[in-house]
């Protein structure tokens, strides 16, 4: 009977051991990713074996329909992030599958939580969270739609249930799924974030490649500390593990032994946004044509090499991110864009594989391959320093008509303080009208999104309604207010199309009716015949066309409309008393 019971105790024991094996693990040749059900109903069953450091917690609802899913780890069973942030923990935030066909953070991540819990190796002063998998959608459509890349065997596809690329999109938040990490980064508020991925590109020796954030656009405080401590530690710790790493970027002449460019994360991107609160952030790159086992083993190294170090720094990372919260609020000026500088080269020892041409057998014309038997390593460019192309000033405060209801709803989710004011009122403030902006053809993620935006600021009084909102520029949220309000941000709203309506004009004239009224404004207003005058002697063809000169005289006129082109959004520019809610 003892015998019978044994053997019946190490078989519970051996297959509760196998239950606790991914699917990825489970594969023969682990080329397998999990899918959502299977990734969801792991974390369920480990969150019954370790239900006291472990905490699962739905958010939102994802275009799909589904909940986004964080999955928390807190050694010391603390899950209100209130409290943990009064007990001075770290938090570091983890996301995976944005890129479903990019999943090894979705199988490394799920290993690591069971090896934490099981193994009893949790950080006392860190606490986890990972997005078990974001991009919902595109993993429920599941197929092999990267071609170029080396396994696993089927995965999900890079757009969402709405086609969108969701990272394209967290400036914007078309998504119901940046809606939804938005909650999560503003409810934890972590100090550090990554975003695991897979590389496009160049072949070349290496597993993983690695996106910081770029050093000129981070807060100063925190990129002296990662540029010296937190990005060495990491390649470190990972050439230790036999994952030696590679700043991502592109050949700046297309092949990459002719020197990289790292790589600009605009607030569209993830780890752009994050920025935007003061958060480090990172992103890893596993290389496409890398088997997809080696490629999973590397992200877990990097995701536990990552945790080491916030535990180790952990009141370091804290009192940084406080200085740099609060040299935010201090500052004046604010960059809104950037361009690499081309003049200012480092170097970096870079293993690659031999590029060659030889005859395509589809067009019979010479192509493009890497000789992976005739493998490199030599010194090469690296372009890693961008410079500001354009900078604002902020104002005193922003004022928002409340009819922008999506800027208003979005501030609110990213934790700006706003303030409304408590009658109509005439405020004299600077308003921006757009003198020239360049649109695409066609749209980028579902926007028509403009550049080279010029703008002309005029002093003037604007009147304003009971409960429009009054955004003053003295928080720590400042770079998220100014780049998303500045019109020429590379990502402003502006940008991303949220004031089209002002770019159309509403009223017009009828010619026969407007032309003696014009008439008599040219001889009544001498400035007004004048600037056509003016115009003409410029503009040839404008001497020529009866219509145009009609509609000049309609422009300068007391009839034409104020708001056309005119950017809604004013800023405040001295110290005056608003009477506010």
């Amino acid at each position: 009977m003892k015998i019978v019971f044994a053997a019946l105790i190490a078989c519970f024991v051996a297959l509760s051991a196998k239950a606790q094996l991914t699917p990825f693990e489970q594969s023969k040749d682990k080329n397998y990713t999990a899918t959502y059900v299977q990734v969801i109903d792991y974390y369920q069953k480990l969150n019954k074996l370790y239900p006291q450091q472990m905490k699962l917690i739905n958010y939102g609802t994802t275009d799909v329909g589904k909940p986004l899913t964080l999955v928390v780890l807190s050694k010391d069973k603390l899950f209100d992030p209130v409290v943990i942030k009064k007990q001075n923990k770290r938090v570091l935030l983890i996301n995976n599958g944005i890129h479903p066909g990019e999943p090894e953070g979705i199988d490394a991540s799920m290993m690591l939580v069971r090896d934490m819990l099981k193994n009893n190796t949790l950080p006392k002063d860190v606490v986890i969270c990972l997005i078990a998998l974001y991009n919902i959608d595109g993993n429920l459509n599941r197929g092999l739609s990267r071609v170029s890349q080396n396994g696993p065997s089927a995965y999900g596809f890079r757009g969402n249930y709405r086609n969108l690329d969701l990272n394209r999109d967290f400036i914007k938040a078309d998504s119901r799924n940046a809606l939804a990490f938005t909650q999560i980064l503003t409810t934890w508020k972590p100090e550090i974030f990554l975003d695991n991925h897979t590389s496009d590109g160049a072949d070349y020796q290496y597993v993983m490649t690695l996106i910081e954030t770029q050093k000129e656009k981070q807060n100063p405080i925190l990129a002296d500390y990662t540029t010296k401590t937190l990005t060495p530690y990491l390649y470190s710790k990972m050439k230790k593990s036999g994952y030696e790493m590679i700043p991502y970027g592109a050949g700046e002449e297309g092949l990459p032994d002719s020197g990289i460019v790292s790589f600009l994360e605009t607030p569209r991107f993830a780890t752009g946004f994050t920025a935007q609160h003061n958060i480090i952030s990172y992103i890893t790159e596993t290389h496409m044509l890398k088997p997809f086992d080696k490629r999973v083993y590397a992200t877990y190294d990097f995701m536990q090499h990552l945790i080491d170090i916030n535990q180790r720094d952990a009141k370091l990372i804290g009192e940084l991110k406080r200085k740099a919260d609060e040299q935010v609020k201090q500052q004046k000026t604010f960059a809104l864009s950037w361009a690499v500088d081309m003049d200012k080269v480092d170097t970096i020892t870079f293993k690659g594989y031999e590029a060659g041409h030889k005859t395509s057998g589809v067009s019979g014309l010479p192509r493009l391959y890497y000789d992976s038997d005739k493998p490199y390593t030599k010194t090469i460019k690296y372009y890693n320093t961008y410079k500001v192309t354009a900078t604002a000033d902020k104002p005193v405060a922003y004022v928002i008509p409340q009819a922008w209801g999506k800027v208003i709803d979005l501030f609110r989710l990213n934790g700006v303080q706003m303030k409304q004011l408590a009658h109509d009122t005439t405020l004299n403030l600077q308003m921006y009208y757009i003198a020239d902006l360049k649109t695409p053809a066609r749209p980028f993620e579902g926007h028509y999104l403009h550049t080279g935006v010029k703008l002309n600021p005029v002093e003037m009084p604007i009147k304003f309604y009971t409960g429009d909102y009054v955004v003053y520029t003295n928080q720590p949220i400042n770079r998220y207010i100014v780049e998303t309000l500045e019109p020429q941000g590379v990502d402003s709203f502006f940008a991303w199309n949220f004031f089209d309506s002002v770019l159309g004009e509403k009223e017009y004239f009828s010619d026969y009716v407007f032309e003696d009224i014009a008439a008599d404004l040219l001889k009544k207003d001498p400035s007004i015949k004048q600037k056509l005058d003016d115009a003409k002697a410029k503009d040839p063809q404008l001497a020529k066309n009866a219509e145009a000169q009609l509609m000049f005289v309609y422009r300068n006129s007391p009839y034409f409309e104020k708001t056309f082109m005119r950017y809604p959004v004013g800023r405040l520019l001295t110290n005056t008393k608003l009477d506010l809610k």
